[in-house]
């Protein structure tokens, strides 16, 4: 991923954030990822940790429209995912998608228990929320225009608790420095 992508992103975010009324904390952790796969446009990410507890972390997320978070689970960690403004897709399935598709479970959407089946899609307007436990495989991108997303999770560990469908993706892409970087990201060594 050049650098220059990932400056872009940070602006643009910095931006949609500061529109949002978003007041970040001194010195937020950023993150920016395009998953390993080549294209930040297709599979990307802007993430800002802004709580990292031993119990529990908060993040605060922004994606273009159609930039895909592309489908994993995580075998400990439980997050609310929430719209905080325009509007998230998510497809979601109980188990790995090629083998749980059709197959019906239980989910929560904005407190309410909502039977679902394998490979189904679920749309967040702003303030909505849905509760995704250990094992829930989930995919998410923005439709209708760029969105931003909230997460609150259990402790959140990226190196060993994130199972991607795609063996071909990774956390934290290696970075071609065309420009001097805005900051440090997270999986910088010198953060």
């Amino acid at each position: 991923m050049k650098r220059s992508e990932i400056n872009e992103l940070i602006r643009e975010a910095s931006e949609a954030f500061a529109e949002g009324g978003w007041i970040l904390p001194p010195d937020p952790h950023w993150d920016v990822t395009d998953f390993g796969l080549g294209d930040v446009r297709e599979h990307g990410l802007v993430l800002i940790n802004l709580a990292e507890e031993p119990e529990y972390c908060e993040k605060l997320m922004y994606a273009r429209e159609n930039m895909k978070t592309p489908a994993h689970t995580h075998r400990k960690k439980k997050e609310d995912i929430i719209a905080r403004r325009g509007n998230l897709r998510l497809q979601l399935w109980p188990g790995t998608p090629g083998e749980s598709s059709g197959i019906a479970f239980e989910a929560r959407v904005n407190g309410s228990s909502r039977r679902l089946t394998g490979g189904d899609f679920i749309d967040l307007k702003a303030g909505e929320r849905i509760t995704l436990v250990p094992g829930i495989y989930h995919e998410f991108f923005p439709v209708y225009g760029p969105c931003i997303i909230g997460e609150v999770s259990t402790a959140n560990d990226d190196l060993n608790d994130n199972f991607f469908i795609n063996s071909d993706v990774g956390r934290f892409p290696g970075i071609e420095e065309n420009e001097a970087p805005l900051l440090n990201l997270i999986g910088e060594k010198n953060s």
